[in-house]
């Protein structure tokens, strides 16, 4: 099989997984005692004028029969339809909130966090693995295993605590100075550098809890194939120890590391940021999902499911294709 079918077998079954999901997704929603949406629609808690009421039974069909509601479902979610918040949550429209506020601030903030732990974690678990039984093995591993054991909640009050009550180096929480916005948004040099200052914080404490992961996976990845055959001629041959550890031991072993990156891309940069980013108060996809559940806002949490689903379906997607490009023998099984 080449890599071209190898691309389009791969896109079928991608397909075929969004339906299963969507699919499941609506059963689950229309099993369960009381419809959620139906409930949300008479909470008296929630202030909703009868226009509010009238667009969300029709976006999703309420009072339809079953196989009319699962059609207008379908058809909602992949077409990212999924109506207005109520009034006690802005009233605005869930794409907005999500697509225009809190899915970039969320990406910014575990983007970069992820990016920082995937290449120190990396870099330090291929050193680890090569000097194996060294003080050096044994310092990061017990780190490794320490920054990755505390909560992320604890280790941000600790660091608000020391860099920002303190030392007064970066503010402790927020996503901008709100104060300075309209000033800032005229040069996006300043806003941006106002950004950062805010994003310091929580990227280092994401950073220190994410990174030893990767440390203890890619050391005992490379622990299984440093001894190899390949690996004594090698170095018999000569060749230098970075082209010997990063080219030929990372590479062969990198399919699992590969496979744990898609999944924490998924499941952690779009939803596990909850707990750092209401630490630090961060406008981002955790903190929206944390006020939804706490104002029982179903519209926006059934959009946040549907989106985290999808990105964990499509971060496997893009891990299978690498491997077809890593490894060309996963092509052919």
């Amino acid at each position: 099989m080449g890599l071209r079918e190898y691309i389009i077998r791969r896109i079928i079954t991608t397909l075929i997984l969004i339906w299963g999901v969507l699919t499941i997704n609506f059963l689950l929603f229309n099993a369960m005692p009381g419809n959620p949406m139906e409930a949300y629609l008479q909470n008296p808690s929630i202030a909703m004028n009868k226009e509010y009421v009238e667009e969300l039974k029709r976006i999703f069909g309420i009072g339809l029969p079953l196989h009319e509601k699962y059609a207008k479902y379908m058809i909602n979610m992949l077409t990212f339809n999924f109506g207005h918040t109520s009034p006690n949550f802005a009233g605005q429209k869930v794409t907005d909130i999500i697509f225009g506020i809190a899915l970039p601030n969320t990406i910014l903030l575990m983007g970069i966090s992820s990016v920082l732990a995937y290449t120190i974690g990396i870099i330090l678990g291929v050193f680890t693995a090569y000097k194996r039984g060294s003080k050096f093995d044994t310092f990061f591993v017990a780190s490794a295993l320490i920054t990755s054991s505390l909560p992320t909640f604890w280790m941000g009050l600790i660091v608000q605590y020391i860099f920002g009550f303190t030392l007064k180096l970066f503010p402790i929480q927020g996503t901008y100075t709100v104060e300075k916005v309209a000033e800032l948004s005229k040069n996006p040099i300043l806003f941006w550098m106002d950004r950062f200052q805010y994003l310091v914080l929580p990227v280092m404490v994401i950073t220190l809890y994410y990174y030893g992961g990767f440390l203890l996976l890619t050391r005992a990845c490379l622990l299984e194939v440093i001894s190899e055959d390949y690996m004594i001629t090698a170095k018999a041959k000569g060749v230098k120890k970075r082209d010997m550890l990063f080219k030929h031991a990372l590479k062969n072993a990198s399919l699992p590391i590969l496979t744990n990156i898609a999944m924490h891309f998924a499941s952690v940069v779009i939803a596990g940021a909850m707990i750092a980013e209401s630490v630090f108060n961060y406008c981002g996809l955790g903190t929206i999902t944390y006020k939804a559940i706490g104002m029982k806002e179903t519209p926006i949490l059934q959009a946040i499911f549907y989106i985290i689903s999808l990105c964990v379906i499509i971060a496997n997607f893009i891990a299978d294709i690498l491997y077809g490009i890593i490894d060309p023998r996963v092509r052919y099984e």
